[in-house]
Order: structure tokens, then sequence, then C-alpha cells
């Protein structure tokens, strides 16, 4: 019965699989072919050592600079590639149509080149605390962890609202998908499923992917970055530890703004605003727009669904078309004027013109003369 089910399911699935493949672009093509291929490539330690990033050899005076870049092709175990693809195959479904083929290239080289060289700092600076020297030659960094994180920050920024799970203890956005992820990393690295340089390139991947679009991103519309407030830095942690981490990151902000590493945000403030003044901020109008028509679609869908069950209140044609409707109520309802009514018994109708001038005009107005004579 099995295997019936599963020889019926099968050509569907090739089917689907083949369909997706195809409406990929070449981009996402590519990368996904260098990942399989590479996976092969870990078999041998020469082309492990020669392709990941090791700290030990990426820093003076070695400079392993390549590696920088061929790390993230590299995957030890066939479920990382099997993630990993169909990670990219995502991106190349959700994010792809709206940033374009370049700006994924240029995000996927910012990524995984500033994880690269964020890891080796890392492990430098533990090594110079501990001076043990396995952290220098017997940790090699490799992989796509650092790129999946920078996805899944996207992700936050473009979709930030969009519920994956209702559960008792709330729902579950993408803006819980960042931190979600990287407690589940330590969770993976303890029972042994990944190295420690995984969690090390999942977090430098956070914060180097926050960074660029934060600060860097170039839209459209010749704005850089997006400095809005759901974007901020402290979005990615609990509301409970929001404002801690807010004093901290505007304090890093600061020491960058006077390095200048980053530039402060420029408030542009319209006093000429027919609502009061209004303050836009460069980069934020392009991603807020996205959020706000989200919202507003969700708020609309919620309004409709409540006012469904009154719907019967609603008269019905055949309640409309036994209803007797009166001239004034027909002139108000469909704008035009009722031909003139017949006299109800006992009603005296007034001639307007001959009280007009009668009583409010000294002589006889022409006009109203002209309309009387003819």
């Amino acid at each position: 019965m099995n295997a019936r089910v599963l020889s019926k399911n099968v050509p569907y699935l090739c089917s689907q699989v083949s369909a997706l493949i195809n409406n990929t672009s070449v981009f996402v093509k590519s990368i996904c072919v260098i990942i399989f291929s590479c996976y092969f490539l870990s078999y041998s330690e020469t082309a492990v050592l020669t392709m990941s990033v090791t700290p030990g050899y990426f820093n003076p005076p070695h400079f392993w600079i390549w590696t920088a870049l061929s790390h993230c092709f590299l995957e030890i175990h066939f479920w990382e590639v099997l993630v990993d693809i169909f990670t990219v195959v995502l991106v190349g479904k959700l994010i792809e149509p709206l940033w374009g083929a370049l700006e994924m290239l240029t995000f996927f080289l910012m990524v995984n080149t500033g994880v690269a060289v964020l890891c080796a700092i890392f492990y430098y600076l533990l090594y110079m605390f501990t001076f043990n020297t396995d952290l220098l030659f017997n940790v090699h960094i490799h992989g796509l962890s650092g790129y999946l994180a920078g996805v899944s920050v996207a992700v936050k920024q473009i979709m930030p609202d969009h519920v994956l799970a209702r559960t008792p203890a709330g729902k579950m956005t993408n803006r819980n998908i960042p931190l979600s992820v990287f407690g589940l990393t330590f969770i993976m690295w303890a029972i042994g499923m990944v190295e420690g340089s995984y969690c090390t390139m999942f977090g430098t991947g956070l914060v180097v992917s926050w960074i660029y679009l934060r600060f860097y991103q170039v839209h459209s519309n010749g704005s850089r970055g997006d400095l809005a407030d759901s974007f901020a830095f402290a979005t990615l942690f609990p509301n409970v530890l929001q404002p801690p981490i807010s004093i901290l990151s505007n304090m890093v902000f600061s020491v960058c703004v006077k390095c200048r590493l980053c530039k402060r945000p420029v408030r542009r403030y319209d006093v000429g605003a027919p609502t009061g003044i209004t303050i836009s901020l460069p980069g934020a109008e392009s991603q807020d727009s996205e959020r706000r028509r989200q919202i507003a679609l969700r708020a609309l869908s919620e309004r409709l669904s409540k006012t469904e069950p009154g719907g019967s209140q609603w008269p019905s044609l055949d309640d409309s078309e036994n209803k007797s409707i009166s001239p004034t109520e027909l002139s108000v309802n469909s704008g035009s004027l009722p031909a003139t009514p017949s006299p109800s018994p006992g009603v005296q109708l007034i001639n307007l013109d001959q009280v007009i001038s009668e009583r409010y005009l000294p002589y006889p107005h022409p006009y109203l003369a002209y309309s009387s004579t003819t």
C-alpha cells in the first residue's frame, strides 16, 4: 500500500521540483549547483583546509583572503546542503523579485565576507585571552550559516508581522525568527549536530546583515538603508529586553558616528503640511509603505469579517419593491427631482412668485414679470 502511494506521489513531486527549478533565476541555480558540487570536496581534508576560513591562516602573516569567498560554498553534512538549497530557492521566490538579481548578489557577498572577517577576529580575540592554539588552526569556518541569518533578518524587514504559527504562548511572527533560530543553533551544537563555529557564524551573520540593511543598502529611489523605528536593532530581541538593548545600541551608534563609520540620519521637517508638521527619514518610506499596506489589508479583512453577521439586516429587493416610496424620499435617494405631486385634500397651493412680489419687493421684479407674462 505504501509503495503504491509513493509511486503515485513521486511523479507529482518531481514535476513540482522541476517547475520550481525552471522558475528560479540564474543566480539561484548557480548557487545551488556550486553548493551541491562542493559537498563532495568535504571528503578531502586538503580541500576543507583550502576553502574554509581558518583564523590562524586568514589573519596575518598568511592572509588566505580567498577563503572569505570560498568558505560559504563548503558544507560538511548533507542535511546542511539541503537546508542551504531550500533557503536559497526561498530567497529567490520572496526577496529577489523585490530587490533584483544584482542586489541579491551584493547582499550575498557582503554578508558572507563580513561573516568571514568577524569570525576570524572573534577567534583571534579568544586566543588572546586563552592562548589556546586550537582556536587558530583547528577551527574551520565554512557553510551558509551566516547567510541564513541574513535571510531571516531580511524577511523580518520585509514582512515583520506575518504570522507563522499560533501557539498557547502567543503568535509566532517573522519578528521572532532571527533570535529564535539563533537559540536553536546552540541547542543543535549541544547535541552534536553542528560545530561551535556554526553558532558563531549565525550570530555574526545577524549583525552584518542588519548593519548592511540598516545603513548601506541602496534603494531604487537613491536612498540608503532603512532607518525606520520598527527595524531598530532592539527589535531583534523580546519586548522585555528592548529598553536596555536600545540604550546599549544607541551608545555604540554614537561612537560609530564619531568615528565616521556611519552617518546620523537626517530628518526632514515639512512645516507646510496641511495636517501639521511631518517628519520623514530617508530610506524609511519604501519599507514602511509595504508594512503599512499589510497592516491596512489585515485591518480591512478583520473589519469585513466582523460585519458579515450583520449582512442580513440589509433590505431585500422584494421588500424595496413592496414598500411605497414618497416623492421626497425618491429625490433624496436618487438625486433627481420628483414629478409634481398631486395636491392632497385640504391642502391649498401657494403661488411663491406672487408672495415674494407682494411682501418683499416694493415694485414688480423684472424676472418675475417676465416669467408671469410667459
